[in-house]
């Protein structure tokens, strides 16, 4: 295990990853010939790996696409497979985003509560629970997804920005057009506003071999600078937990946030 700190960030590189599901965009090429086309998946699952998700409005709140500063939705079917494949609209930095509909898991067990409140830090969260009076099996967790990937179209121009949605992982530099040989510069945003001290987990899939993966904290300012190489895949992801008061048997009583981003690094 190694541990290194700096400025406001702290990384952890670890072989294995405790039980967690991540939801994100997996576009097939980050980066777009002119006139080509976007083709992405969307998935869920585990480090960087999970179960291709069908196009289902049903399923989806929001499900668009910001190129070049111009926003348009998603097209699609019910059931298309991969979610995402259009014709890019024009040249540039394509930015998609989704967000899923609530969803609901039930804790029977609860070690895999205290698994997940402790991979993704959640300090004081446990303490709360018992605070709170609520029972340690049978209670309900309301959550949803945010994810956003980076999409290069043509000389791949452009900048993320901030997308409204109620948690997001912006990019504060353009992978396909900047240097980021020093870092790639993110923030983390909740309600609009800097999420400071928050964990971010990097997943990082190389050309060749296994899916490494590394831990980092924002500052006060919501803001960290990932670690990256040329040739590789990058999913960051995000999550904020917060309690909600329950008016009858079996309403949630926590609700997870998960904000992702994808996005590569050009050889």
């Amino acid at each position: 295990m190694i541990r290194s700190v700096g400025l406001g960030a702290t990384a952890l590189f670890f072989s294995g990853v405790a039980s967690a599901h991540e939801f994100w965009i997996d576009p097939v090429d980050y980066t777009v010939a002119s006139e080509g086309a976007l083709v992405a998946t969307l998935r869920v699952g585990e480090t960087f790996a999970g179960a291709e998700q069908s196009y289902l409005e049903r399923n989806f709140v929001r499900f668009d696409m910001q190129c070049d500063g111009t926003l348009d939705a998603v097209p699609g079917r019910a059931g298309d497979r991969p979610a995402l494949n259009v014709a890019a609209p024009r040249d540039g930095l394509c930015v998609i985003i989704h967000q899923t509909r609530d969803y609901t898991l039930t804790y029977n067990d609860w070690q895999k509560f205290v698994n997940f409140v402790e991979h993704k830090d959640f300090a004081g969260v446990l303490d709360e629970h018992a605070a709170r009076g609520l029972p340690e099996t049978g209670f309900v967790e309301l959550y949803s997804r945010y994810a956003k990937s980076l999409i290069a179209v043509g000389d791949g121009a452009g900048s993320d920005t901030e997308m409204g949605l109620v948690t997001e992982i912006v990019a504060e530099a353009n992978p396909y057009t900047d240097d980021v040989a020093g870092g790639f510069p993110i923030r983390v945003l909740y309600n609009g506003k800097a999420r400071g001290d928050a964990q971010v987990e990097l997943f990082a899939r190389p050309p060749e071999g296994a899916v490494e993966v590394t831990l980092h904290r924002t500052d006060a300012e919501g803001r960290v600078t990932l670690p990256v190489q040329p040739g590789y895949a990058y999913l960051a992801d995000a999550v904020v937990l917060r309690p909600l008061e329950a008016q009858a048997e079996k309403d949630p009583v926590w609700e997870s946030l998960w904000a992702s981003l994808t996005f590569a690094v050009p050889e």
